[in-house]
């Protein structure tokens, strides 16, 4: 268990070191992203082989929405109900995305964001590595 915390936060560390300007990882946030794997708080792992949903990010003037969307095999989506709006802003040299619903209000740290993958960190611990959806081909 020790060494499962240890590593993550020798890992947020490293990331949070060598990731680029906060500003620059919004470009990369539009688009289509699967789940890869998820380090939770406790140190578990759980990867994701195959997924059901994906998110969809569009971001304008630092206003996005945030969208579940399910892939179907003729390459188009069905849009899930859950749809989130945000507001991204930069805080202690890290890129935050703040989000606001008529239930509840929550934030999540972009630890790193490139063309194709992404790190997220959400106010649990929890850390959520992602990957530029693909669609599938058969």
């Amino acid at each position: 268990m020790l060494n499962k915390i240890l590593y993550i936060t020798s890992f947020l560390f490293f990331v949070s070191c060598s990731s680029s300007n906060p500003e620059a990882q919004i470009q990369y946030l539009d688009g289509y992203w699967e789940i890869e794997k998820v380090i939770l708080s406790d140190g578990t792992e759980k990867k994701y082989n195959f997924n059901q949903s994906i998110d969809f990010f569009e971001v304008k003037d630092s206003v996005g929405i945030r969208k579940k969307l399910q892939p179907q095999l003729n390459g188009n989506f069905i849009s899930t109900k859950d749809n989130e709006t945000f507001t991204l802003k930069i805080e202690q040299d890290s890129l935050r995305i703040y989000y606001k619903t008529p239930q509840s209000s929550w934030k999540e740290t972009i630890i790193s964001a490139k063309e194709n993958r992404m790190t997220i960190t959400n106010n649990t611990g929890n850390v959520y590595f992602y990957k530029r959806y693909q669609k599938l081909s058969l």
